[in-house]
């Protein structure tokens, strides 16, 4: 009797093991009756017929999905290498499981040719300055072949970029040549410009000498200020003209 006795609890409690599940808040079980998907289930409880029903698990939390590094001819012929990460998440379990083997496995096969294939229709400066476009048509690209699936891509963002040393040495030659380039037009604009103040400062003074004369008082007392050993003081010519006429007048007597 004790004997039957444990062989029923035992039963019942492999029972309850195999009909009773418990899933979390964050997933939802997919459930097969003899082969065929009910519906998914969860959270919380979920009692199942053993040997008839078979529950598969699936998450529905954001997953994020480094893409291997892919080596990439642009479409101006430069060899790069790019990788990226996805961000995408389960929407509709039954879809995700009954549509696809793998959809882990399938979200990163797509995901490498298609970046290969957009990253190889774009031009290098593409890839470097215009990144938001590239990770749009990514997302929207990959949302529309997984949403079959039941898969919502959330994010696409391309992580790194790994250029040639023979490129990176050209790039870096031209941004050199071009803050050259730069820096001399700057330079002959203030050169320019200043020429453009002197002549303003030039016609100034022909209309009015006696600015001349002021100008040399100034510059005499800048030097003044230093700490100099000789000191040179300019003399205006027009001092010197009331004694060069009285000399030519006393000649002329």
């Amino acid at each position: 009797m004790l004997y039957q006795t444990i062989v029923i609890v035992t039963l019942v409690v492999l029972f309850l093991a195999a009909a009773i599940k418990i899933l979390n808040e964050y997933e939802r079980g997919v459930i097969f009756r003899l082969g065929r998907v009910i519906r998914a289930k969860g959270p919380g409880l979920i009692i199942l017929i053993p040997l008839i029903d078979k529950m598969v698990k699936v998450s529905l939390r954001l997953v994020a999905m480094d893409v291997d590094p892919q080596d990439i001819i642009t479409r101006d012929n430069v060899s790069v290498k790019v990788n990226a990460v996805i961000y995408f998440r389960v929407i509709d379990p039954t879809k995700a499981i009954i549509e696809v083997e793998n959809y882990s496995y399938a979200m990163s096969q797509l995901a490498q040719t298609t970046l290969r294939s957009v990253c190889g229709q774009a031009e290098l400066d593409d890839l470097l300055s215009g990144r938001e476009k590239l990770n749009a048509e990514l997302q929207e690209i990959l949302d529309t072949h997984t949403d079959p699936w039941g898969i919502k891509v959330a994010t696409v963002e391309l992580k790194h970029i790994d250029l040639p040393q023979e490129m990176q040495r050209a790039m870096a030659r031209q941004a050199e040549a071009e803050r050259e380039r730069r820096a001399k037009i700057i330079s002959a604009e203030g050169e320019r410009q200043a020429a453009d103040r002197l002549a303003e400062a030039a016609a100034i003074i022909d209309q009015n000498p006696v600015a001349l004369q002021l100008r040399y008082l100034q510059t005499v007392n800048e030097m003044a200020t230093e700490s100099n050993s000789t000191t040179i003081f300019p003399i205006p010519i027009d001092l010197f003209r009331p004694l060069l006429r009285k000399s030519e007048r006393g000649g002329d007597a």
